[in-house]
């Protein structure tokens, strides 16, 4: 293949280093090709540079890398987009954990009111980014990995021809963690998982070739006769043996809402709390690793591990080396591949993935039992992904009140009021109360 000009925007954070090493180990499959490292932190941006320079070298690789803060500049030519970022760090995440407790919602990074305004502040810059692709790149493939996903996507194909697609492992990792739960063997487990992400179901779960339900059945009736699940895992594996399919783990916090919310104020501290705990962890390792003679990342002091992005390095290689591979995607349902969804609605389903694009799978429907929240999602996902883009503050209000966590006006204009207070510096005026 020739080389790509790669520009990863989010260059710079603390899953960076464990993209990188991904894109390394697929080295010779971007032979010749130029990194691009976008952040607006030029010490972190530094570190991730000389890191990536580190393990190209060792491995005698032909990857060029560089760093820039100017986004702008570095998006000039670019084959492939990257985008994986958090407008307002880990400090915001936080005013979204905690701000809808206050409202006996559960504050979430993906989910419920949290998602919703990770949605509003990402998208802001989204949209700054595509504009730039549409003037300096606009053949690119934008591959997306900043969350929520499905909401960012949504709003980027239906206002920008930019090829975009937004990815997680979810769809790969959920059913094989539940097996796990249920003390099956997760290698044996092939299943297909579907509907939005984060809150997809399995509509194919074959076990050593065999449906897997009746094994789940069984691993919650062993629950049961020990007094029923009380924990979050134990909760998940009875939701899927009533249910019939296996779950996405996000699902939790519309099924088991009452305990999720006990939970999250039980706890001493929010989950993006204990990861600010640990970030100067992470960033010492890091440094100590971009002046190693072979650098290897430790998963215990790495943030998320080492491979947290390498379903997108996936994704790339098999688009500019035309491979073909099949990989779950967040697009629009086109030709209804997901029935009973719109095709204009950004889907997780599988996609087969070449030099020709990214070519939806046809998968069977979702169960009627699960199909009707996936479906209240689904409208929610529009309307956020539209007050986002281009709606005022009355609109973030309607979509914050179709959310099925929300659901009630008072609650929503209510907790809108405070989060938009608490993100105003990282909201379009047009979003304020």
């Amino acid at each position: 293949m020739a080389g790509i000009r790669l520009v990863y925007i989010g260059g710079g954070s603390t899953r960076a280093p464990g993209t990188v090493a991904s894109l390394v180990e697929l080295g010779e499959a971007f032979r010749g090709s130029e990194v691009v490292l976008v952040d607006l932190d030029p010490e972190r941006l530094d570190v991730v540079r000389r890191l990536t320079e580190r393990m190209a070298t060792v491995r005698g690789l032909d990857l060029r890398v560089r760093a820039t803060t100017d986004r702008s500049s570095a998006l000039d030519g670019a084959d492939v987009v990257l985008t994986s970022f958090r407008p307002g760090g880990f400090e915001a995440r936080a005013l979204d954990e905690v701000i809808p407790l206050r409202h006996g919602v559960i504050g979430q990074e993906t989910q419920g009111p949290g998602g919703f305004f990770m949605a509003l502040r990402s998208i802001a810059v989204m949209r700054e980014i595509v504009a730039e692709m549409e003037q300096r790149c606009a053949d690119a493939w934008l591959i997306n990995y900043t969350n929520p996903v499905n909401v960012v996507s949504e709003a980027i194909t239906h206002h920008s021809s930019i090829r975009c697609v937004s990815l997680c492992e979810g769809p790969l990792t959920f059913p094989r963690d539940l097996a796990r739960i249920a003390g099956l063997d997760p290698t044996r487990l092939e299943a297909t998982l579907v509907g939005l992400n984060h809150t997809g179901w399995s509509v194919r779960h074959a076990y050593d070739g065999h449906d897997i339900t009746p094994l789940i059945e069984t691993a919650a009736e062993r629950l049961d006769a020990g007094g029923g699940p009380s924990t979050r895992e134990e909760l998940m594996v009875h939701l899927a043996a009533t249910m019939g399919a296996l779950p996405s783990a996000y699902l939790y916090y519309y099924y088991f809402a009452d305990h999720a919310l006990a939970a999250a104020r039980a706890a001493p501290r929010s989950r993006a709390e204990e990861i600010m705990a640990s970030v100067d962890v992470h960033w010492t390792h890091y440094r100590q690793q971009a002046d190693a003679a072979d650098p290897r990342l430790d998963p215990e002091r790495s943030r998320a591990g080492i491979g947290e992005l390498e379903l997108a390095v996936n994704v790339i290689e098999a688009i500019v080396n035309d491979r073909g591979t099949i990989w779950p995607v967040n697009i629009p349902n086109r030709a209804s591949a997901l029935p009973g969804f719109p095709d204009d609605l950004v889907v997780e389903i599988p996609a087969r993935i070449s030099g020709a694009g990214i070519e939806p799978i046809e998968v069977p429907a979702l169960p009627r039992q699960v199909r009707g929240l996936i479906e209240s999602l689904g409208a929610y996902q529009s309307l956020a992904a539209e007050a986002a883009w281009s709606g005022t503050s009355r609109d973030g209000v309607r979509a914050l009140a179709a959310h099925p966590l929300v659901l009630t006006l008072p609650r929503a204009e209510a907790i809108y009021g405070d989060m938009a207070a608490a993100h105003r510096a990282h909201l379009p005026a047009r979003l304020l109360v």
